[in-house]
């Protein structure tokens, strides 16, 4: 029964207690609501207010845009009216051109009528005078032709002839003055001694006794001289003299000096015989060496090789129909220089090209090629320009020629060796070459007789009045130097003289 009344008064407790607590949460959600729909009121405005303000900006926004687009419109209808006119304005002129040009053709068209008919007067007008003058003369129209251009052939031929003889003539005159001044302007400016070698040296000694030591027992020490020298030693009752042969002039000279020293010293036996020549070969290269310095110096010539340096060196011992090799180099080489000066070139490359230009004589060995391609290949071998090695494989020939040094060269190189006493020449080459000229230009029609004067260097040709005329004499006289310069080889030029004449002969009796 407790327990029962206790439960009820706990129940109506937790009634009221609900009760009241209802009545508060209600006041308090009106509260709230009230607030609630106070802050709503506040915002819905503040939004209104700002779509207001959103709503303007954008509508600013856009009159501004309509404005632009609208004045962008006016810009481009303002241009399509401007091209508008700019273009009504050319289709007048085009039309207004078009109109001219159809007044043209109209009448061109006209004139060209007019024309036909007036070609079409004058053919028949041409053709009437045609037949006429073939009436009159007794020749058809291309008889006529004929003729006409067979007569200015002849005329053309005649005035050609004239005109290539006046050019031929001018240009003999300038080319041979210019060339006559450049070459005595060369030769007067250099001048040499002319060195005349024989494949023998005479060596002079004071008594004839010396020649029975020289000979030795048994003739032990001869053999022995020419075993180490290389040189046929003469031995013969010429009094006071000992002759030793040799073609290569450095084993003769190595052998007069090594005689010369052994005769001084007094002792002459094999053991000392080997060892003077032995000395005086080594002495005879350092002045070989010595010989090619001095010579490059002298000519101003830089930057040689040392082993082309000791083969002009022995040009000295060399000599080239008599005339000394390197005197001749020499030589040659200053009227390079002086040439190429006078031309307008380089004249310290000519002078090098001109003392290199027979190396090709002095080789170590011996071979089978021609003098100016051997130098020419030693050239190249020794690091020297190619204008300067084709200078010196060209001029004989050989090789091309592909620089201005090359003719230069080769025209030196004939100066020098054709000039009065520079060489000997064997008197049977040279009566062969002359008689070679004489039948050369005997081989010619018409011609009488031939004559090869002033040592092969004027050709004299007589030909008969009857079978040429004086306009052929001066074809014969070209073709016939032109053989000459194709087929035979000779130093310096010759001179062509065709001579034709007339004579009348009549006898008072």
């Amino acid at each position: 029964m407790e327990i029962i009344i206790g439960i009820v008064g706990l129940l109506i407790g937790a009634g009221v207690t609900w009760y009241f607590a209802g009545h508060t949460a209600n006041s308090r959600y009106k509260k709230i609501v009230s607030d609630a729909e106070k802050d709503a009121d506040i915002i819905l405005k503040n939004k209104l207010v700002e779509a207001k303000e959103e709503t303007l900006l954008m509508k600013s926004e856009a009159e501004k845009q309509i404005n632009n687009k609208t004045s962008r419109i006016q810009t481009t209808e303002n241009r399509l009216k401007q091209r508008e006119m700019t273009i009504n304005q050319r289709q007048e002129e085009i039309n207004k051109k078009k109109n001219e040009i159809d007044a043209f053709k109209t009448n061109l068209d006209n004139q060209l009528i007019i024309v036909e008919k007036r070609t079409a007067e004058l053919d028949k007008s041409h053709k009437s005078i045609v037949e006429k003058l073939e009436v009159v003369s007794g020749l058809s129209a291309d008889e006529a032709k004929e003729q006409l251009v067979e007569s200015l052939k002849d005329e053309a031929k005649i005035n050609a002839q004239s005109y290539i003889s006046d050019i031929i003539e001018e240009a003999k005159l300038t080319a041979n003055k210019e060339a006559k001044r450049i070459v005595i302007q060369s030769i007067q400016r250099v001048a040499t001694e002319t060195a005349v070698e024989n494949a023998i040296t005479v060596f002079h000694i004071d008594s004839d006794e010396i020649k029975g030591r020289i000979i030795g027992r048994e003739g032990r020490n001869i053999r022995a001289l020419e075993a180490a020298t290389g040189v046929e030693i003469i031995v013969d009752d010429t009094p006071e003299a000992i002759v030793l042969s040799a073609f290569d002039p450095v084993r003769r000279e190595i052998a007069r000096l090594s005689l010369h020293q052994l005769v001084s010293d007094g002792r002459i036996h094999p053991a000392r015989i080997e060892e003077v020549v032995s000395k005086v070969k080594k002495q005879i290269d350092d002045e070989i060496i010595e010989t090619g310095k001095r010579t490059t110096i002298d000519l101003g010539i830089h930057g040689l090789h040392p082993e082309l340096i000791r083969m002009v060196g022995k040009m000295k011992y060399r000599s080239s129909y008599g005339q000394n090799l390197l005197q001749h180099s020499k030589e040659t080489a200053n009227l390079c220089a002086i040439m190429a000066a006078e031309l307008g070139l380089n004249p310290k490359r000519a002078k090098r090209a001109g003392l290199l230009h027979d190396l090709g004589k002095v080789p170590d060995d011996e071979p089978e090629l021609p003098h100016a391609i051997l130098g020419m290949k030693l050239a190249e071998k020794y690091k020297e320009k190619p204008d300067i090695c084709n200078a010196i494989g060209a001029h004989h020939d050989e090789v091309e020629m592909t620089t201005l040094l090359a003719p230069i060269v080769q025209v030196c190189d004939a100066i020098s060796g054709a000039r009065p006493g520079a060489r000997r020449e064997i008197v049977e080459a040279y009566i062969k070459r002359l008689n070679n000229l004489e039948q050369l230009a005997m081989s010619y029609p018409g011609v009488l007789k031939t004559y090869a004067i002033q040592a092969g260097r004027e050709l004299r040709v007589i030909v008969g009045a009857e079978k040429i005329d004086d306009k052929d004499t001066e074809r014969l006289s070209n073709e016939i130097a032109h053989k000459i310069q194709t087929e035979m080889t000779y130093p310096g030029q010759v001179k062509v003289t065709v001579i034709r004449e007339t004579r009348a002969v009549s006898f008072a009796k």
